[in-house]
């Protein structure tokens, strides 16, 4: 096949959506299609609306694909874009999480009537999770494929023997995977972790995406009088992310919303039960109570619970860091994720090919 990806900026793993994107380019061209990379201009949400204007943008567009993806993400830039464009094939929309989701009331009104609009323009969908198709699902009927990031990334995860014996290890690590971005809950966690009295200590690991609110958590973290308790590692290299996950007891990253989570099924890899979010498709991952805990964006309570019970229970935190192991060793690889995106899209391909009745 010939396939062409929209997105915004380059394919550097930035994020989960990234990666996925990447890994999904990277299957198909092990399989022998090609694969051209359409990057959009970086710009403010409001700026890339000027994009639907773009006469490159739909010369760009305009080639003889056999099927053309586009990250949702670019979807402000989409909307008015695909209405230009003179195709025979068929648009598949790569939804990781709707802007939607994130937002709540007139903004996230906006916001499902321009994903909307947008989503009626596209011929299907690949979502990254059962509760990203359930909300797609409730903006348009176009039809779609759960594909479910694989793993692969790491290895030299330690053994079941090794994680039940670091389970009784003190204090209790705790680390924190994500860019540091408001939407990411690191503010909300840092408040939880104030008011647990057991002795922990947290790594928080990423990039300061957003400088403003970095700073934000860091005076959080010095008027709460925890410096000697918190460590801000800035991003880390995979092998040193991996050293970092080994020797911790729970990833905890706390999120508004997450499409799907990829950060908890890799903290999982190593035993790591997942304090994450109940919005979104970490459901599709963490079962309460028995791989990790799910709680509601916000509430510091039941963070600080949550982190205080398997700090206090040791016996527990084994036995839920195990399942987690085993959970993360039930999940399909990228490439069994490869061959059913790529039957999916093989399919969108023969129905736009169809002579008409």
């Amino acid at each position: 096949m010939k396939v062409g990806l929209v997105v915004y900026g380059d394919l550097e793993p930035r994020s989960g959506g990234y990666r996925y994107d990447r890994r999904l380019v990277e299957g198909l061209r092990e399989r022998g299609d090609r694969v051209d990379v359409i990057s959009l201009p970086e710009t403010s949400r409001a700026r890339s609306f000027a994009h639907n204007l773009s006469g490159r943008l739909v010369r760009d567009l305009d080639r003889s694909f056999d099927v053309l993806l586009q990250d949702e993400l670019c979807h402000p830039s989409l909307v008015g874009l695909n209405r230009r464009l003179d195709r025979e094939y068929p648009i598949v929309s790569i939804v990781h999480h709707l802007r939607a989701s994130e937002l709540s009331g007139l903004s996230r009104r906006l916001s499902c009537e321009l994903e909307r609009a947008y989503l009626s323009t596209v011929d299907a969908v690949i979502c990254n999770s059962r509760p990203t198709r359930a909300a797609v699902a409730e903006l348009t009927d176009t039809p779609g494929l759960i594909a479910w990031p694989g793993v692969d990334r790491f290895e030299g995860f330690p053994t079941d023997a090794e994680i039940t014996a670091r389970a009784q290890r003190d204090p209790f690590e705790v680390v924190f995977v994500g860019n540091l971005l408001p939407r990411k809950g690191l503010d909300t966690l840092l408040g939880a972790l104030a008011g647990v009295e057991r002795d922990w200590h947290l790594t928080v690991v990423g990039d300061e995406s957003g400088p403003a609110y970095a700073r934000e958590v860091r005076d959080l973290v010095r008027r709460e009088g925890l410096a000697d308790r918190v460590e801000f590692t800035g991003w880390l290299d995979d092998g040193n992310l991996a050293a970092r996950l080994g020797s911790a007891h729970l990833l905890a990253v706390p999120s508004i919303h997450e499409g799907f989570g990829i950060v908890y099924l890799e903290g999982m890899a190593f035993g790591l039960p997942a304090l994450a979010s109940a919005s979104g498709g970490a459901s599709d991952l963490v079962t309460d109570g028995k791989t990790g805990h799910l709680v509601a964006p916000g509430d510091e309570r039941a963070i600080a619970r949550a982190v205080d019970r398997l700090a206090t229970d040791r016996d527990r935190l084994a036995a839920m860091s195990l399942a987690a192991r085993r959970r993360y060793e039930r999940h399909p690889t990228w490439d069994a994720v490869g061959e059913r995106i790529r039957a999916f899209l093989e399919h969108r391909v023969a129905r736009a090919n169809q002579s008409p009745a």
